[in-house]
């Protein structure tokens, strides 16, 4: 029950923070379209770290799909499961290297850069033309700078979680 209450924690939370980031003009700083921080990558991450993989799936999904229906619409739902699934997979893998050959710098990177990966493949098969790959190198440059400060904020929150149940 416990386990199940803190899922549901969690989705909200990614939710949140999905619709904060929307408020972030990162446009402006960054003039390639769709780009976002990806804070709800957070959440995953500390799911990844601290849950379990069936948790990290479900609240991978629960957040698309949540997020699709309050934010967006079916279009978005593809693209979105599309990138957070390709990111969950290449984090799992990502994990498995921790401390020895990834940072959470590192995983969340290659996160990222998944999830940039697999929106552009989504794109590519819904509009059925690949002329979208030449979008890719520009997202994954941005993916790297979002990374690394998603990355910032997990290794907070994860100092804290570790602080406080300690």
């Amino acid at each position: 029950m416990k386990k199940i209450a803190l899922n549901g924690l969690l989705v909200s939370l990614a939710l949140v923070l999905a619709f904060m980031e929307r408020f972030i003009p990162l446009d402006l700083l960054v003039p390639v379209p769709g780009v976002k921080l990806g804070l709800a990558n957070v959440v995953t991450m500390f799911a990844l770290f601290f849950l379990d993989v069936p948790s990290a799936i479900v609240i991978t999904v629960l957040r698309c799909v949540l997020a699709s229906f309050m934010f967006g619409g079916m279009t978005s739902l593809f693209y979105s499961l599309a990138g957070a699934f390709l990111a969950l997979i290449t984090m799992m893998v990502l994990k498995l290297g921790y401390d020895r050959i990834f940072s959470i710098v590192g995983i969340s990177i290659g996160g990222a850069a998944a999830h940039n990966t697999g929106q552009i493949i989504m794109a590519s098969i819904m509009m059925r033309n690949s002329a979208v790959f030449a979008y890719l190198p520009f997202l994954l440059l941005t993916g790297m700078a979002t990374g690394i400060i998603t990355s910032i904020v997990t290794m907070y929150l994860f100092s804290f979680y570790e602080k406080t149940i300690k």
